[in-house]
């Protein structure tokens, strides 16, 4: 793959998407520069991927904080080189009804999905355009339907999917920009949706039901897209695509 020897940094690296992400880089020889605020996580992960042809680097960081991830991408800069993809998959999931929904979640889900991906694009931008870069948003399915009770968080998610087109055009010819789009994928996320047990129960029981290939998707199905649309010899004429790796949900 093109993405050997190459710096990479990857947004929510700690678990689900974003860790299956950096464990496909590394393995691809790629350096990774892995965010996240869960810091045992980050090392854990950099401890079980030290055999691998490439380099994973724990860097712990809140991604809505733009100064905290502009000094991640100079410590990873410093000591890996000019950073040539990005991966915004940091998230956060909080799902109600719009009349009892939590406006400081909406905040929170602001924060992540979109703050985020702006402090971590701008924190790379002159090593992407210096080299050609290319950026992978993580969005999600909910962007794209109608999102019942769920509501604020696809909105954040359409907005991600906005960016990701608006940037395609924007940065073009010098950075590719595309998005993935995941159906229901099993991931820790769904222990942290404000939700109670039977909620959440019935919510993956819906999500099943609707998804035509009948399961959840893992991790590294989503990451195997993600490293694709890093790849120039793969997907150097690809931008502003919006990918559905969904199940078959959006059919």
């Amino acid at each position: 793959m093109s993405v050997s020897g190459k710096t990479v940094v990857v947004t929510g690296a700690g678990s689900g998407i974003g860790r299956a992400a950096c464990e496909l880089l590394c393995r691809a020889g790629a350096r990774v520069g892995a965010i996240g605020r869960r810091e045992k996580l980050l090392h854990t992960l950099g401890d079980e991927l030290r055999t691998e042809p490439g380099e994973l680097v724990a860097l712990p960081a809140d991604v809505g904080s733009a100064s905290e991830v502009e000094a991640a991408v100079r410590a990873l800069t410093e000591r890996c080189g000019p950073v040539t993809g990005v991966v915004n998959n940091a998230g956060l999931a909080r799902f109600a009804p719009i009349d009892s929904a939590s406006l400081s979640d909406l905040d929170a889900m602001f924060a992540v999905h979109l703050r985020g991906p702006v402090n971590t694009l701008r924190a790379c931008l002159p090593a992407l355009r210096a080299h050609r870069g290319a950026v992978v948003n993580v969005s999600s399915v909910g962007g794209a339907l109608a999102m019942p009770n769920r509501s604020l968080y696809g909105a954040t998610k359409a907005a991600v999917n906005s960016l990701t087109r608006s940037w395609a055009r924007e940065l073009a010819p010098r950075i590719r920009v595309n998005a993935i789009l995941p159906g229901p994928v099993d991931t820790p996320m769904y222990a942290d949706l404000g939700l109670t047990d039977t909620q959440t129960e019935t919510l993956r029981a819906d999500l099943l039901a609707s998804t035509p290939l009948g399961r959840f998707g893992e991790p590294h199905e989503v990451a195997r897209w993600i490293t694709l649309l890093l790849d120039d010899d793969m997907s150097g004429w690809i931008t502003g695509a919006l990918v559905p790796v969904d199940g078959g949900r959006t059919t």
